[in-house]
């Protein structure tokens, strides 16, 4: 069941995001991950079918493997969720965690482990990634020297904003700042080091992270198709911008109309929807070894 937007009579919403919708369930939360899909900042009116089920799945995937970090799943399988959720056993299988209660930080934690995107763009233009200079002669899609952390804010609309280390830490304050950056490169480094015995290169990913009686625990999604920007190892090649696992079709339809990326968004063809319903299902199976339950 294709699933755009959700609500639980009797139980409060906190929250909706480009994704995924939050309900208060006292002591912990509710997430639930819809089939909607964003592109340039605007919600599209179309489901991709599955999308909700796979960031869910690999999102759980992963928290389950890193043991070293400690973060806010409670629960995973509808069997284990409160009574009061059974009522609604359809909407929410497949799709939905529930987590403890953190309090967000401020900023968003950014790993980049190759020149991609807007990093390759900035180092066309300064030879620099967020204000990080690099050594000159690096090939768009190159494996950094290093992986490179490069905090954000979050916006609540529009694009996150990077800042420079200095502002981290005055956001989150001089401890924090330094746990989630280790935290940040230690969990791309082992989900690179994993994703690549399976085909898949981690060119860059975003955590976040909350507090939770005063511990670091990692929050959100983690390593989905929707943070990260994965690639097909027998398809990479540097010099252009790889293939990779998540909603280039829908951005790359998008760019061929006379949209001016403003709200409403245009509805998306059946292929378009299609093939990058077919994508996120790959990306699943290629990280987990898994097909993905019906």
């Amino acid at each position: 069941m294709d699933l755009l937007t959700l609500d639980l009579p009797g139980i409060p919403k906190v929250a909706s995001g480009k994704v995924r919708e939050i309900f208060d369930l006292g002591e912990h939360l509710l997430l639930v991950a819809t089939d909607r899909i964003s592109a340039f900042d605007c919600i599209l009116p179309d489901p991709i079918p599955h999308k909700g089920a796979v960031l869910t799945a690999i999102s759980a995937f992963w928290f389950e493997r890193f043991g070293f970090v400690e973060n806010h799943v409670v629960a995973t399988e509808l069997r284990d969720f409160p009574a009061v959720l059974q009522p609604f056993a359809s909407q929410l299988a497949g799709r939905s965690m529930v987590v403890k209660k953190a309090r967000p930080l401020a900023v968003e934690c950014v790993v980049r482990g190759y020149l991609a995107g807007g990093g390759w763009k900035e180092y066309c233009e300064r030879q620099s990634i967020c204000g990080l200079a690099l050594p000159a002669g690096l090939a768009q899609a190159g494996r950094l020297p290093e992986p490179l952390f490069t905090p954000s804010t979050k916006a609540a609309s529009g694009h996150d904003e990077n800042i420079s280390w200095d502002e981290c830490r005055r956001l989150v304050g001089d401890d924090v700042a330094t746990q989630v950056r280790a935290l940040s490169l230690r969990l791309y480094e082992e989900g690179r080091a994993y994703a690549a015995t399976r085909g898949l290169i981690v060119a860059d990913t975003k955590f976040e992270f909350g507090l939770l009686d005063g511990r670091v625990i990692l929050i959100d999604e983690c390593l989905t198709p929707d943070s990260s920007r994965f690639w097909p190892a027998a398809e990479y090649r540097t010099g252009i911008s790889p293939p990779s696992f998540d909603k280039q079709f829908v951005r790359d339809y998008l760019e061929t109309l006379a949209w001016p990326k403003t709200p409403p968004a245009p509805a998306l063809p059946a292929e378009v929807i299609a093939r990058t319903s077919a994508k996120y299902r790959e990306a699943y199976e290629r990280v987990t070894g898994r097909a993905l339950a019906a």
